[in-house]
């Protein structure tokens, strides 16, 4: 059989747990980065490339693990040279942008997966997989929150480089409460302290309220806390049949039956350790190229779940919900 030619661009943190689904994946996988390579090659068996240019002439597909400024740009000139594009999240800064890098993938025939890697962590799958079933009946609310220590980079802090509190970490559950409940009609922000001349201060907190098209309400909260902070993320959703939690300090999903609202009626363990959701993510994306089917992120989805970003930074901004009807994204 033969093996993917892979080019990862950026050799930064996240860099590592992509390689090391590559390498379980058995690629033939080359990097290129303007710091980190050789070391990023070094621990995973990779080959060290020059430059962009000279990647896209080895490789069947693009692994975009840069700085979410550059995403749109490197994932255009990849398209534009006939590669596969796998990119993080968020698939680019503005929603106008991820719509131009989701419509020339469409008009090239090439695949684009962005990697929102939560849909693969088996708390959050299950209780996807319940509320398809209807065991929660019809949904009402839904509760996110994630929080931890603030990053070192600071581009993070830049919104205008790609970074911002919502647009990087709450970015996660922007996605998964698409996900569970269906297209957003509109959106009201709020942000604490507010970013002042680009800058988002840190320690800093966002909360996010999505109205849903369904009439399914959720509330979203991130936080970028001081050094130290242990992460933790939790989720909660309820509906008229009953509610399913999880919190990753009790490490363990709960359903709890809206007949008898104070009982515990199943606690569900948590997911082996050995399957590395960053693994599965790439599995995925391998296997929907091989096949044609589409993941389990479609490009479309990619694109909502900045244009949902987007409209919270401009609630933010105004004082006042947001609709999506301009940036609505066709699902």
């Amino acid at each position: 059989m033969t093996r993917l030619r892979v080019g990862m661009i950026g050799a930064g943190g996240i860099s590592h747990v992509h390689a090391d689904a590559w390498r379980a994946l058995g690629a033939d996988a080359y990097v290129t980065s303007l710091q980190g390579a050789e070391a990023l090659a070094e621990e995973y068996g990779f080959q060290v490339v020059g430059d962009v240019d000279a990647l896209l002439e080895l490789v069947e597909v693009v692994d975009i693990v840069t700085p979410s400024s550059s995403h749109a740009a490197l994932a255009l000139r990849a398209i534009a040279a006939g590669r596969h594009v796998i990119c993080e999240k968020p698939l680019a800064p503005t929603a106008e942008e991820a719509m131009r890098v989701a419509d020339a993938a469409a008009d090239a025939d090439v695949r684009l997966f962005p990697a929102h890697v939560v849909r693969y962590f088996g708390e959050y799958l299950r209780i996807k997989e319940a509320i398809d079933a209807g065991r929660l009946g019809e949904l009402a609310v839904q509760r996110f929150s994630r929080a931890g220590s603030a990053p070192a980079a600071p581009w993070f802090f830049r919104e205008s480089a790609g970074g911002g509190l919502i647009r990087d970490l709450m970015i996660h559950d922007i996605d998964q409460a698409v996900w569970f409940a269906g297209p957003v009609a509109s959106v009201y922000a709020v942000q604490n302290p507010p970013t002042v001349d680009d800058i988002v201060p840190a320690p800093v907190t966002a909360h996010v309220v999505l109205t849903h098209r369904s009439g399914v309400i959720s509330h979203l909260h991130a936080s970028w806390a001081a050094p130290g902070m242990p992460f933790r993320t939790s989720v909660s959703v309820s509906g008229s049949a009953g509610r399913m939690a999880y919190d990753s300090a009790d490490d363990r999903v709960s359903r709890t039956d809206a007949v008898l609202p104070d009982e515990v009626t199943d606690y569900l363990p948590p997911m082996s350790p050995l399957e590395s959701p960053y693994y599965l993510e790439i599995a995925d994306f391998v296997a929907a190229l091989a096949s044609g089917d589409e993941a389990r992120v479609t490009p479309a989805e990619g694109v909502e779940a900045v244009a949902i970003a987007e409209a919270a930074y401009a609630s933010i901004a105004s004082g006042a919900p947001v609709g999506l009807g301009a940036m609505e994204v066709v699902r």
